[in-house]
């Protein structure tokens, strides 16, 4: 770690949780909202927490930044959430220093997503970036590594095929009504809810289904007339969602409450009716289900539909692997010279007072002297001095801290 770092004791750590133990139910105590972002991240600086990055998706929620223990990042994370200390330890992953860099990492170019290769979380951490450099709570290790994670994000994206085929649960959604709705085209579709997912799954709904029976319910009627006339599709008002639901076939759920958006009292017992709720936490009251013409399907369902394209994709994780690996060498590089950095520049104020000291003894004995040459000179016989410790101490077969110290000791310098 870096030497600051060091200094205080901390470490880089990645907390969180995921599709992979946490169901979607126990995701949702732990989803973080915009506004509890902020408060998150506020918290931390006012706690003297150095470098805070905040992720919360449907599929995940994770903190990444520097403590002196991990309890202090989980202690935020509890504190402005549903979730409790004891369910998060159930389900959790504690990642630290190297270790947590490489989660990011993988996270980050879809290599850990729920369905491989979906780069959707990228535009995450980008935004999580963004909120926290906008109150200073990112130092220079998590803004050269996000910058690193974005880098080969988009190098596994050009130089793979591993995103190409499905690329998201909204895409997983409409490949399953296709494969359980007969006549699609013709059937009547409601979209409810017109966020991210909800676009997608729109787009997607245009694409593969050929239908124009599709209509859109949004709580705030112009984000769905915003969607609605990019695709030329009807809007109805937020107060005729339970008439909508009783005329379609297909109910797609993308709202993003806390608290179920469609209960029992929406629908009807005698219409057959297919629900995905694509919405974490569940915003689809399972008790629907005690319909028997209710078919009631959450994403965590649609993101295990694992076909010819996702085995297709699993053949390029070795080369993705090799380009994380390509990249992140060069961040530890990076991290390596930041931890001889200052002694370097201190050695190089420690010649440069020697210079100046010689050069005015020198001015003062000759009445000749050409200050500016010699200045020149020194000046070079320094640079080239700092270059031939630079370089020893990034040679892979030193022992950096060792010989910090001896240089310290030799020349009597003490890192500022």
């Amino acid at each position: 770690m870096e030497p600051h770092l060091q200094a205080t004791r901390t470490n880089f750590y990645a907390i969180g949780l995921s599709y992979r133990k946490a169901d979607a139910e126990i995701r949702g105590h732990f989803s973080i909202n915009e506004e509890a972002k902020i408060k998150i991240i506020d918290q931390a600086k006012e706690e003297g927490v150095d470098g805070l990055l905040v992720i919360s998706t449907c599929n995940r929620t994770e903190l990444y930044g520097f403590a002196q223990h991990p309890f202090q990042l989980i202690k935020l994370l509890c504190e402005y959430t549903c979730g409790t200390v004891e369910e998060f330890e159930k389900v959790a992953y504690i990642h630290k220093n190297n270790k947590a860099v490489h989660h990011l990492f993988k996270v980050g170019t879809g290599l850990d997503s729920q369905i491989l290769g979906d780069f959707e979380i990228i535009g995450q951490i980008k935004a999580g970036f963004r909120m926290s450099k906008k109150v200073q709570m990112i130092n220079p290790f998590l803004e050269r590594l996000i910058n690193a994670v974005i880098q080969a994000s988009k190098r596994i994206k050009n130089e793979t095929e591993i995103s190409t085929g499905a690329t998201s649960v909204s895409f997983a959604a409409v490949q399953y009504i296709l494969a359980r709705v007969p006549y699609v085209s013709d059937k009547n579709i409601l979209l409810f809810g017109t966020g991210k997912i909800g676009r997608n799954t729109c787009e997607n709904l245009i694409k593969h289904t050929k239908n124009d029976h599709i209509v859109l319910i949004n709580r705030t009627r112009d984000k769905a007339e915003k969607v609605a006339g990019k695709f030329n599709l009807v809007v109805r008002d937020f107060d005729d969602l339970r008439s909508e639901v009783k005329k379609t076939d297909v109910l797609i759920v993308g709202t993003g409450a806390q608290i179920p958006t469609i209960t029992k009292d929406h629908v009807h017992e005698d219409k057959p009716l297919l629900i995905l709720d694509l919405s974490v936490p569940k915003n689809v009251a399972t008790d629907v289900t005690e319909f028997p013409n209710i078919t009631l399907v959450h994403m965590d369902h649609l993101s295990r539909i694992t076909d010819n394209t996702l085995k297709r994709r699993r053949e390029h994780i070795p080369k993705a692997e090799a380009i994380i690996e390509e990249v992140k060498s060069e961040f530890d590089s990076w991290l390596e010279t930041r931890k001889f950095a200052p002694t370097i520049k201190a050695l190089k104020s420690k010649l440069s007072s020697f210079k100046d000291a010689e050069i005015n003894l020198q001015r003062k004995k000759m009445s000749d002297f050409n200050e500016e040459q010699a200045t020149v000179i020194s000046d070079r016989i320094i640079q080239k001095i700092t270059n031939h410790f630079a370089n020893h101490l990034k040679n892979e077969n030193t022992a950096t801290n060792e010989s910090i110290e001896l240089i310290q000791k030799v020349f009597q310098i003490q890192n500022k």
